[in-house]
């Protein structure tokens, strides 16, 4: 199966409401994809979305790294959309997010790439 790299705490923000995921490159694939949670963090971030989007971020969060927090479908890529979580230059834009019960290790990797759908099965 598919999946794309996001630095915490934007990963988690999927499963709490972030419909459009912001990149710099256009994207053609569409379908199931898993979304895995970097290694890295983006420490900006936390203060930039409890600023923004009050309420989508918890204190008791506790963000997974390193890992496959779960899955979503992805339904379009856009240069334009009236999701509040909408910046550009192009937005992934994702439907139906279910978050694993538990995260599965795995590396990830720049871009979209493949993960074996037997490590996925257990999640």
């Amino acid at each position: 199966m598919k999946a794309i790299s996001i630095r915490q705490p934007w990963a988690i923000t999927i499963f709490r409401g972030k419909d459009v995921e912001n990149r710099t490159k256009p994207s053609k694939y569409r379908g199931p994809l898993l979304i895995h949670a970097s290694l890295r963090s983006d420490k900006e971030a936390s203060a930039f979305i409890k600023k923004n989007f009050p309420g989508v971020l918890r204190e008791v969060d506790f963000y997974n790294l390193g890992c496959v927090i779960g899955q979503v479908d992805m339904v379009d890529c856009v240069t334009d959309h009236s999701s509040r979580w909408f910046f550009g230059p192009y937005g992934y834009v994702f439907a139906n997010p279910v978050l694993f019960r538990n995260p599965v290790p795995y590396k990830g990797m720049l871009g979209l790439y493949n993960v074996p759908d037997v490590l996925i099965v257990e999640a």
